[in-house]
């Protein structure tokens, strides 16, 4: 390169640097300034005051004057003494990327948040695991317009229904029903026909509930031992809380194994 082009080059990344936050707190581009293994006094009167800094601000190489700190997914430094590519801002850390070197790439250093959020967006939809750094971005670019902090209150969804089921006598079956809502909804089981809830006093029917495996989610199951004829029918699973309810439903259906198995069970039900 002539040296009339390089000092062309050199000058043009000087004003690009001058005019874009992202570009000024590149390492590289420390790498070009003089004297900057040369910290000497630092003197805060001399140091000048970043603008548009969305992850806050972080200290130079040299210990002394803020500058802005890099944003989520940008590329960082692991080692704090070190400065290449710049340090993570407010509530951000510099990571590996797991996926990289589980696959057997070359893993780049990049920020990442150390906290999320819930908030409850627009239309009453519920963004989980936004970041609390990243936030603020969301918001000036619109795409977000936050109402409030942690999940949209609303009335109960079944995310995962019961499925129908054909068995054999003697054998157990599962029923499971995901939901989500919150405030956590309630979850109930009821036969098709009749107004009890289940399990009622049926010795071989029993329900459970837990929370999971998504957030602000309850999962509930229903089990039947040992299947019989009368067990044949519709189940469904209800769920409310104070903003609605929901409800889903799945069959039952009972068959014999053989047309032997058959016989000998209409004979012992006619005794």
């Amino acid at each position: 390169m002539k040296p009339l082009a390089a000092t062309f080059v050199l000058v043009a990344l000087v004003q690009l640097s001058q005019t874009s936050p992202v570009w000024n707190h590149k390492g590289w581009w420390r790498s070009l300034k003089k004297g900057d293994n040369k910290c000497g006094i630092c003197n805060l009167e001399l140091c000048s005051v970043p603008t548009n800094c969305h992850a806050g601000t972080v200290l130079d190489p040299c210990g002394c004057c803020p500058e802005c700190g890099n944003v989520e997914g940008q590329m960082c430094d692991l080692d704090k003494h070190s400065h290449f590519y710049g340090h993570c801002g407010d509530n951000l850390e510099c990571r590996l990327d797991a996926d990289d070197i589980k696959s057997g790439e070359i893993p780049e250093p990049q920020c990442v948040c150390k906290f999320h959020e819930t908030v409850c967006g627009p239309e009453g939809k519920t963004y989980e695991n936004i970041s609390l750094t990243c936030l603020h971005c969301f918001l000036s670019q619109q795409t977000l317009q936050q109402e409030r902090e942690g999940p949209c209150e609303a009335s109960p969804v079944i995310s995962l229904p019961p499925r129908d089921t054909q068995n054999f006598t003697g054998n157990d079956i599962i029923f499971g029903c995901e939901v989500s809502a919150y405030p956590m909804p309630h979850i109930e089981w009821k036969k098709k026909g009749s107004k009890m809830f289940l399990p009622g006093d049926d010795a071989h029917i029993s329900i459970q509930a837990r929370g999971g495996p998504r957030k602000y989610s309850v999962t509930g199951w229903l089990q039947i031992q040992g299947i019989k004829k009368s067990d044949e029918g519709v189940y469904i699973c209800q769920t409310k809380n104070k903003y609605g309810f929901a409800y889903s439903s799945a069959r039952l259906k009972f068959e014999f194994p053989s047309k032997l198995s058959a016989s000998i069970y209409r004979v012992l039900s006619s005794k």
